[in-house]
């Protein structure tokens, strides 16, 4: 949060560390998990619905590793070595910089000007519309492992 004593912050660190910490132990479990679903028991197991749900996690391992990737740029970068590229990539028209501050949702570093524009810099411009797109083809699979699963139970119970 920029208050009005210190209106030249970035990301808060000490959530930057955690972040990393437990995104990092999350990706693992992930991968992990997923290449489990390669061994021949687990493949003579697939039904359509865990395809759909393996699919989803897949997605959403590649959200997590993007949204990391994104944590390490502002990770390794000094706050003067942020503040230089607020200067370096100022826009035409931009009178001065007042302020900076780093969000996390999307994931970003925006400089404040003082004629209220902003504008971002350090995360790549690829991340956030990529997360989010990853994030919605999340969603659709889980959605459909989830409707293909309701079925199979149903069509189960009717044969019982």
């Amino acid at each position: 949060m920029i208050t009005a004593s210190n209106p030249w912050q970035g990301h808060n660190f000490a959530a930057l560390f955690p972040i990393l910490i437990a995104g990092a132990a999350t990706l693992l479990s992930l991968a992990g998990y997923l290449c489990s679903r390669f061994t021949q028991p687990a493949r003579r197991r697939y039904t359509p619905f865990t395809v759909w749900r393996d699919l989803s996690l897949t997605a959403v391992a590649a959200a997590l590793a993007l949204y990391l990737w994104g944590c390490l740029h502002v990770l390794f970068l000094e706050d003067q070595e942020q503040a230089e590229a607020c200067e370096r990539q100022r826009p035409d028209g931009i009178p001065r910089l007042v302020g900076r501050r780093g969000d996390f949702i999307p994931l970003r570093l925006v400089c404040e000007a003082s004629n209220g524009r902003d504008y971002s810099v350090i995360i790549p411009d690829y991340i956030n519309p990529t997360i989010a797109l990853l994030l919605l083809v999340a969603l659709a699979c889980a959605l459909t492992s989830a409707v293909l699963h309701r079925r199979q139970r149903t069509t189960t119970r009717k044969k019982g």
